[in-house]
């Protein structure tokens, strides 16, 4: 599902919002999209309710309307596609160095939906989320065309040093993984973190508690940023690991992690101006793999 705030989305489960409790087959208005996709949404009901839910708890409004086209035969639900994982890897912070005793192992990957159904009346789902697990699978187009857009999560996924599942499509795929490197990586990896921290000077004003996680999360995917249009190539493990972890205890006042942010700002800057990257990833290459790889699992299905 490519979702962005205002999307309108039909709730597929009873939901708790401002004391009242709304029914399924609510419709509301996505207000917030988490950049992690376990994360929760926050949603806007007409009545002016707000609350979060997650991905698997609603449905987009025009696929809802569909009916029984937007619902997969129930012999291609649950362990059938999950068992079409071609990649999966460990992200977040065991695989940037960072991790504690207390860390949790997130996995995110990609399956292959089957030829049939990519070739039917339904669409495979664009993911498999799995929230107790920590685990998410995007379907192959869809973690392409992610991949095409620069996003960081997706980006990071064909670069972890700690991979688990590695079929042969998904072998080929990482053999031309800086395919996807260009300079979108300075749009989409700058403007998220300064939008961030415009979010978290709003919360120190109004008093809120500082998610210095998450602040030590945005100081390292600054740093990773830069790598890309400095070396043309993406780099996970951090080279601050203490200074990290000392923001996410925090040890720092707001002030030294902010005038580091600024410097790193500074720092992707030049390195935007002076990247030998392309203006944008190689599409047609992609295209190309993305059609050779459906090709052969319509042989194999045949």
């Amino acid at each position: 599902m490519d979702i962005q705030p205002g999307t309108r989305v039909v709730v597929t489960v009873e939901v708790a919002a401002a004391g009242a409790v709304l029914p399924s087959g609510s419709v509301a208005e996505i207000l917030v999209v988490p950049a992690d996709p376990l994360r929760a949404y926050r949603v806007r009901f007409p009545g002016g309710q707000e609350a979060l839910v997650h991905g698997h708890e609603f449905a987009l409004l025009s696929r809802f309307k569909s009916g029984a086209l937007s619902d997969l035969p129930a012999t291609r639900a649950g362990r059938d596609l999950r068992d079409r994982v071609i990649y999966s890897c460990v992200v977040g912070s065991r695989a940037y160095g960072l991790d504690t005793e207390a860390s949790d192992t997130d996995r995110r990957g990609i399956y292959q939906a089957p030829t049939d159904l990519v070739l039917s009346l339904y669409d495979p789902p664009p993911q498999l989320e799995d929230d107790a697990a920590q685990e998410c699978y995007w379907e192959l187009k869809k973690f392409l065309v992610l991949a095409l857009k620069a996003n960081p999560n997706v980006l990071e996924v064909l670069h972890s040093p700690l991979v688990e599942v590695l079929e042969p499509a998904a072998e080929e795929l990482l053999a031309m993984r800086s395919t996807f490197l260009s300079k979108l990586v300075y749009q989409t990896y700058n403007g998220y973190v300064l939008s961030q921290f415009k979010k978290m000077r709003r919360s120190q004003a109004e008093d809120r508690r500082t998610n210095w996680k998450h602040a030590m999360h945005l100081i390292r995917l600054l740093e990773s940023g830069i790598s890309v249009l400095e070396t043309g190539e993406l780099t996970l493990r951090t080279e601050h690991r203490e200074a990290l972890l000392e923001i996410r205890a925090g040890t720092w006042p707001w002030d030294r992690v902010n005038d580091w942010r600024k410097a790193l700002h500074e720092r992707f800057e030049r390195a935007y101006a002076t990247t030998r990257l392309p203006d944008r990833p190689d599409t047609q290459a992609v295209n190309a793999y993305l059609v050779r790889t459906r090709t052969r699992a319509l042989g194999d299905h045949a």
